[in-house]
């Protein structure tokens, strides 16, 4: 994967590795929790999830300032990870205030503001040297899927912590039994009957103080939450250990510049056009953040109300990471016995691990029952995983394309993109038919529930549509970028998607009032007029950019 790389490349990896599987813990499980802890409803919970994703994102254009006006990339870096870790800290302490909360989120974003968007403009300058040139897009794809290794373990790892400490607690897991708790305890719930009924269920005996119980289980399920975000403080604390070691493998831009080794200048009427062109295509983009992102809210909503929350030994093997990961481990195997350019050894360990990876799959269907329940956050697993199965097969389309010299320019991959994008909703539109809208459930649990594979069949084409736009287009920001701009672009790239998540709460807002068929609408529209805007700007964005 590092073949042939800069040695950098693989310090980038896995200090963004270790950040993203921080970040993710909490993105997997931050709706949940603020509406558990606080009693929010969806609509408020998701103006804080939305504010915080902006935030998290459009700091990054301050970040991006910083380390151009001083050139100190690398330091920036490291504060950004400092402050980082001491919002997780924070935040992972049980029983904050909701103010406090807020503070803590806040610090995370600005922390977050500088390192981001920092460390990919590092990531490119390491392909500033002519040697290395040739391996930017392939070097930005490996590093994406650094991001995405981390976000993959990241639901799996959230459930567990709050798993163990509600069985610590004497509770399992329930969903509905959460949701319900937080409406009798906000005064919302008419009818306690099946609350009453989920409450005697766990607890084994009738429950005569529902009042009590309910805010017992609150309190724990929320709490759970704490220490998830705390194994997120551990993560990040990982993720600077190997930035501090290793940090000198990376390029000192201001080093550079001092000792005239690096352009940092072109002359203004070759950077306007260029500034123009990313500056097209970062509208473009956040139109495609605002739907994509819907993952963590209204898909997660989804997940929780509308999605079967029992399933087959078949089905459960991919909502279970133990078995997932056999899986993993066989597919692995599998493609390198059959790899045509695979050596002798790495075919005998490819059978190795298919055989093990096989029986261990085996075993773990053998051991699961006609019916599993599942969790809702464990959807979110299914995007990242994707891109790290489809990323190599997403390169090799690529590079056949440019063999045969019919390769699309990365702005038309763009627009590619957002049609891609816009099917995935459509998916969701077929699999809403029928149900009751929420608007219409109130407080209660929806009667009706779908096959977990209409939301997996989603983040699948979501994922396609991801690898046409985000990491090519951070390696076209990193081309185009003008020298003395790079981080200020980056974080413009990353301001764009900050302004995406910034209109997320348009999901949360619609979840409560309209028909689901309607709010899927709404994003296939907006991913579909994107598309449009693009395709109708091309020839202007190639011209500007040279086609790259």
């Amino acid at each position: 994967m590092f073949k042939e790389q800069p040695k950098g490349l693989a310090i980038a990896f896995f200090a963004n590795m270790g950040e993203r599987f921080s970040f993710y813990i909490m993105m997997a499980c931050l709706v949940f929790f603020l509406q558990a802890r606080y009693g929010l409803a969806e609509d408020k919970a998701g103006n804080i999830y939305s504010t915080f994703y902006l935030l998290t994102y459009a700091l990054a254009l301050l970040g991006g300032f910083i380390a151009d006006r001083t050139q100190k990339y690398k330091g920036t870096i490291f504060v950004g990870i400092l402050i980082m870790l001491l919002g997780k800290i924070l935040i992972a302490v049980p029983g904050l205030s909701y103010s406090i909360t807020l503070i803590a989120l806040f610090v995370i974003a600005l922390g977050n503001g500088l390192f981001k968007g920092n460390l990919q403009a590092i990531v490119g300058q390491l392909y500033d040297k002519p040697q290395f040139a040739h391996l930017r897009d392939r070097a930005f794809s490996v590093f994406y899927m650094g991001i995405n290794i981390g976000a993959f373990f990241a639901p799996s790892a959230a459930n567990g912590i709050r798993n163990w400490y509600l069985k610590s607690q004497g509770y399992i897991y329930d969903a509905d039994l959460a949701g319900l708790s937080n409406s009798y305890l906000a005064g919302r719930l008419e009818d306690s009957t099946h609350l009453q009924l989920l409450a005697d269920k766990m607890a084994g005996a009738p429950v005569a103080d529902l009042q009590a119980y309910t805010s017992e289980y609150i309190d724990a399920f929320s709490t759970g939450y704490n220490y998830a975000f705390g194994l997120a403080a551990i993560a990040m604390t990982i993720s600077l250990l190997v930035y501090v070691f290793f940090h000198r493998l990376l390029p000192d831009r201001k080093k550079q510049i001092e000792e005239n080794k690096t352009i940092v200048q072109m002359p203004w009427s070759e950077e306007k056009p260029r500034i123009i062109a990313l500056l097209l295509v970062f509208l473009v983009v956040i139109f495609f953040w605002m739907s994509f992102h819907q993952n963590g809210l209204t898909l997660s909503f989804f997940a929780r109300d509308y999605t079967s929350t029992h399933v087959g030994p078949v089905t459960n093997m991919f909502f279970e990471l133990k078995s997932f990961l056999a899986i993993i481990i066989a597919i692995i195997g599998l493609v390198y016995l059959v790899r045509r350019k695979s050596k002798m050894i790495e075919k005998l360990i490819g059978a190795g691990m298919l055989l093990v990876g096989g029986a261990l799959a085996w075993y773990f269907y053998g051991s699961y029952s006609e019916s599993n329940r599942i969790q809702p956050e464990i959807f979110q697993q299914f995007n990242p995983i994707f891109i790290v199965f489809l990323t190599p097969l997403v390169i090799a389309v690529f590079s056949y394309w440019n063999k045969k010299g019919v390769e699309p320019s990365t702005p038309r991959k763009i627009g590619i993109g957002m049609i891609l994008a816009a099917s995935g909703f459509v998916i969701m539109i077929v699999g809403s038919r029928g149900l009751t809208s929420p608007a219409d459930l109130g407080d209660m649990p929806s009667p009706d529930r779908i096959s977990p594979y209409w939301l997996i069949n989603t983040y699948l084409i979501l994922t396609i549509s991801e690898l046409f736009l985000s990491p090519m287009g951070i390696s076209f920001v990193s081309k185009v970028s003008p020298p003395r701009f790079q981080g200020l672009m980056q974080g413009g790239w990353l301001g764009a998607t900050a302004l995406g998540n910034g209109l997320l709460f348009v999901g949360s807002l619609l979840w409560i009032r309209i028909d689901l068929w309607i709010l899927w609408s709404v994003f296939v529209l907006c991913c579909l007029m994107s598309a449009a805007f693009i395709f109708s700007i091309m020839k202007k964005l190639e011209n500007a950019t040279g086609n790259v």
